[in-house]
């Protein structure tokens, strides 16, 4: 019974889908799927179908309830292939979407907000990747961070969180130590802010 639920749902949308015309992709090819088990009608008892009928098959008592077809709300390859009017010709990309900080970034927050302009012990961390080190507006940073001459990026931001003093000699940070998945995940979010 399931095998022929499964089947019927199947064809069902493969049939939704062909209607709403060619896909993208290639067919799957059928002649290779798995060949289907034959069903054994002392092991379907026992899942609450009856026992079949004198004379008729297992199989004939499967075909006998219509399966159940869903109808597809949108079809997947029309939502696929947008229309000529809907395709954005060439815009500027949009900024990324901030994601919830990792947990690594708990001791991050002890010293710094998010939050553009709000300063704590140590500067705002909001928009800075990508952007040199000791410039955030209204904090008073070390002269060794003022002239460390860095950028933060990946690379930067990866070797200051694993040796703040080795990286800016001066600096007053201290961070606990992370391992590189903590330090990933720390500027991954910083990306984002």
């Amino acid at each position: 019974m399931r095998h022929t639920l499964a089947i019927a749902t199947a064809s069902a949308l493969a049939l939704a889908l062909s209607a709403c015309g060619p896909a993208e992709e290639p067919a799957v090819d059928e002649s290779a799927a798995a060949p289907e088990a034959p069903v054994d009608a002392a092991s379907v008892e026992g899942e609450g179908a009856a026992a079949p009928e004198a004379g008729e098959t297992p199989a004939a008592q499967e075909t006998a309830a219509p399966a159940a077809t869903p109808t597809p709300a949108a079809s997947a390859s029309a939502a696929a292939v947008p229309s000529p009017a809907a395709t954005p010709t060439a815009q500027p990309s949009a900024a990324p979407v901030a994601m919830a900080p990792p947990a690594a970034f708990t001791q991050c927050r002890v010293c710094h907000s998010v939050e553009p302009g709000q300063n704590g012990i140590g500067p705002s961390l909001a928009g800075i990747h990508g952007n040199r080190a000791g410039q955030v507006a209204g904090f008073s940073y070390t002269p060794g961070m003022r002239s460390s001459g860095l950028t933060w990026n990946d690379a930067t931001l990866n070797r200051y969180l694993t040796d703040p003093q080795g990286t800016v000699p001066g600096t007053t940070m201290a961070i606990g130590p992370l391992d590189a998945a903590q330090r990933a995940a720390i500027i991954a979010y910083l990306k984002t802010i």
